[in-house]
């Protein structure tokens, strides 16, 4: 009795904090919503902070919705696609991804994907404004095909569901809870909400996430969320992980002028 007594009062070890595996680093950028302007300037800042943190083995994770609501949605592929090119860089499928692929075969996502910001991405392409104004749904499906370049949208079906590097998890959305990883479906990866956002208990990673917007980088003990609205609030951010220090670098657009900080997260 005595004994069992002494086990319920012995303290607990301590957990690790969640780490990025010893020579790796990682940069994860949030939902950047068409703003070529923003993601220009945060690469620029991530490498700056690449180059003066010394050697690493260093992946870049774009956590989805790379396209939709700003203006420049097929510069932002583009920008990504040639980054990828050049660095290590994965990329994760966000739900806006998922409604653009879709909408090029079935006319009712195209219906809900214009009205969500798929008009602006589909215009960002070279295509008669007036013209896809004008057209009934099937007809801008025609359009749509005849100004998306097929390579783009290869790029986007070989977008991942999630990506997993020590102790992190990054997806777009969230994850359902009490659920493990293999048994994730992509409906939840891309478009959660409830009950993960207030979810108190442990993942087994520390998730890392966009979709869901807050004005400033939301850190929790078992989940990080940087979507801080990039095309409405003019502020893109990226969480930078190395062992077990993190950090986050942003770009903001002033009155057409872009600044970059870089602070503890």
């Amino acid at each position: 009795m005595i004994d069992t007594i002494r086990q319920f009062f012995r303290p607990k070890p301590l957990r690790a904090p969640a780490a990025i595996p010893e020579g790796e680093r990682v940069y994860a950028v949030g939902d950047i919503h068409g703003r070529f302007d923003l993601f220009s300037a945060l690469v620029a800042a991530i490498e700056r902070d690449d180059a003066a943190r010394g050697q690493s083995d260093t992946t870049i994770v774009l956590l989805g919705d790379l396209v939709d609501r700003g203006p420049a949605s097929a510069a932002v592929i583009a920008a990504a696609r040639a980054l990828q090119h050049r660095r290590k860089v994965r990329i994760v499928a966000g739900n806006h991804e998922e409604m653009f692929l879709d909408s090029f075969d079935r006319v009712e996502v195209l219906s809900h994907f214009l009205r969500f910001g798929g008009q602006e991405t589909i215009l960002s392409y070279p295509i008669d404004a007036v013209a896809f104004d004008a057209a009934g749904l099937e007809t801008a499906q025609t359009l749509m095909r005849e100004a998306v370049p097929e390579a783009d949208l290869e790029f986007i079906r070989g977008f991942e569901d999630f990506i997993a590097i020590g102790d992190y998890l990054f997806v777009h959305a969230g994850i359902q809870p009490r659920k493990p990883i293999a048994d994730q479906v992509p409906e939840n990866l891309r478009w959660i909400r409830e009950p993960f956002l207030s979810y108190a208990g442990d993942h087994g990673h520390i998730v890392v996430h966009g979709h869901t917007i807050t004005p400033e980088a939301e850190v929790l003990h078992n989940r990080i969320g940087i979507d801080t609205g990039a095309f409405m609030s003019g502020r893109l951010t990226a969480l930078g992980l190395e062992g077990s220090e993190r950090w986050l670098i942003e770009t903001s657009d002033a009155a057409g002028t872009i600044a970059c900080t870089v602070r503890p997260a």
